[in-house]
């Protein structure tokens, strides 16, 4: 398959592995490396930042991970348009900003929390391009949003991915009153900008309202356990 989507657990080098077994299976794997390195930036990652903490906590097996992930990935892309569970809007939406602010949109975690920053430059440009590209494909309407920053979503899993808040950063944000097949088509739409350097990236996690997953006190609801054991049997699987 030509568009590789990727969910990115806790163990790090699952991504690497599965990508090399890939390549084995077509038959030629006399240069596996060069073969990743066309594939690095050619691919949509979908990854999941679990708590807010993970941005200071090195005993979470994911900060292996997204630390590690210049190593993994050494491109270095044009830009960043990534997608975060925590901003939801009824139409799609970008941020048009010079300059990102840190948003801290949680409660409840060690002061310290609080003082990181991550203050990536804006994408102005990607965003209309991004605004572009969506009302082309038949989307009715793309809103701008030329205050906000960038939420935990956002920023926790690049503070350790891209650390030096170099790389232009955008944000687009999701419509949870609109169905799968709607996100699917923005997708779509959004796939020429692998082809001009852009690293895109989903970020939340496979179930993410954490009250109806298992409301406090109680084990995970039914439909949250099987979702998950079914999404891991076919990763497994390779499907």
């Amino acid at each position: 398959m030509n568009k590789i989507f990727r969910f990115c657990y806790s163990f790090s080098n699952y991504s690497v592995a599965r990508r090399e077994e890939k390549i084995i299976e077509s038959g030629d794997s006399s240069n596996i490396e060069e073969k990743n390195m066309g594939l690095r930036l050619k691919e949509t990652f979908y990854l999941s930042h679990g708590a807010p903490t993970l941005a200071v906590d090195d005993s979470i097996p994911a900060w292996n991970f997204f630390n590690s992930w210049k190593e993994q990935f050494p491109t270095r892309p044009s830009s960043i348009l990534i997608i975060s569970a925590h901003w939801d809007t009824h139409v799609p939406t970008v941020n048009v900003v010079h300059q990102n602010d840190t948003i801290y949109d949680f409660y409840g975690f060690p002061k310290s929390m609080y003082k990181l920053k991550y203050p990536a430059p804006g994408a102005p440009h990607l965003a209309k391009r991004v605004k572009e590209l969506l009302l082309g494909s038949g989307f009715s309407h793309v809103d701008e949003d030329k205050k906000r920053g960038l939420d935990h979503g956002a920023w926790v899993p690049l503070l350790l991915m891209y650390p030096e808040a170099d790389i232009p950063v955008c944000q687009l944000s999701i419509s949870s009153n609109k169905g799968g097949t709607y996100h699917y088509n923005m997708g779509k739409a959004l796939a020429p900008l692998k082809d001009e350097g852009v690293l895109i990236v989903g970020s939340g996690s496979a179930t993410h309202n954490l009250r109806a997953i298992a409301p406090r006190g109680t084990p995970p609801a039914p439909w949250a356990s099987a979702f998950m054991s079914w999404l891991k049997t076919s990763l497994l699987d390779g499907r």
